[in-house]
């Protein structure tokens, strides 16, 4: 056993038949795109839990839903669609970037044929939220982007946290990986963005069907919910003559 897998283990808690599904990576990042495609994947296909992912380094809290505690990082999968998901209720601390792709790595590589992951761009205007770019790390991969009309990512640049690490590592192990970049809100989570890459890449890359109008109704609720917020400051300023702020907010998510 590793350093990296005496740090971080997974623990497999039920058995599938199926070989070789497509992993989908859904890990907290900018705007919060990843997760909320991947967790509406992971309720529409109906996907049931595969295993979990521990580590003593990952913060000592504990996540609930529907009234039952559950596991912080967790697997799930699906034999129709051949499909497996990657969730966290957590942004991985930066010193567990390294140990988790590992941990992915060791334990479930060899049963995944291919990997996506999304990462979310901020967009330098509204236009531009919702637009994919891919970059892939074989030439099998670049040909079905590029297949289904997703452009490659002309400019150079760089994928941090976990997932940069779960890329890196996919790509020195030569397993095929596509990276689905998405622009979206640069100050709050983007169910819209979350929605234009399912419907635009996911799936026509995975073959399956997402139904997104959940999503479609979280964005109007977070719109009014900002242009409520909006007026209320607006008044605040007009009665109270507060000065506006002289540089934009700070993006809360990386």
């Amino acid at each position: 056993m590793s350093d990296f897998q005496s740090h971080v283990t997974f623990k497999q808690r039920t058995e599938y038949k199926t070989d070789q599904p497509t992993l989908v990576e859904g890990l907290p990042g900018h705007g919060l795109v990843a997760a909320i495609a991947v967790d509406q994947i992971t309720r529409q296909l109906n996907l049931e839990q595969y295993g979990t992912i521990h580590s003593e380094e990952f913060p000592q809290i504990t996540s609930f839903n529907d009234g039952r505690v559950q596991d912080l990082v967790r697997v799930y999968r699906g034999e129709d669609p051949a499909v497996m998901t990657l969730q966290s209720d957590i942004a991985i601390p930066p010193f567990s970037y390294q140990a988790l792709s590992q941990c992915v790595l060791d334990d479930l590589a060899n049963e995944f044929k291919r990997a996506i992951f999304l990462v979310g761009a901020p967009a330098q205007n509204e236009s531009q939220i919702g637009d994919v770019t891919g970059v892939a790390t074989t030439d099998t991969v670049e040909a079905e982007l590029t297949d289904i009309g997703i452009p490659l990512a002309e400019e150079p640049g760089l994928v941090g946290g976990a997932t940069g690490a779960l890329v890196n590592n996919c790509y020195h192990a030569e397993i095929p990986a596509a990276v689905l970049i998405v622009h979206s809100n640069p100050f709050f989570p983007d169910p819209t963005a979350a929605q234009a890459v399912i419907e635009t890449a996911l799936e026509p890359l995975v073959e399956f069907d997402i139904d997104t109008i959940e999503l479609e109704e979280q964005a109007d609720t977070i719109e009014q919910q900002l242009h409520q917020v909006a007026e209320q400051y607006q008044q605040m300023v007009q009665d109270h003559q507060i000065a506006p702020p002289s540089s934009p907010t700070p993006s809360m998510y990386q």
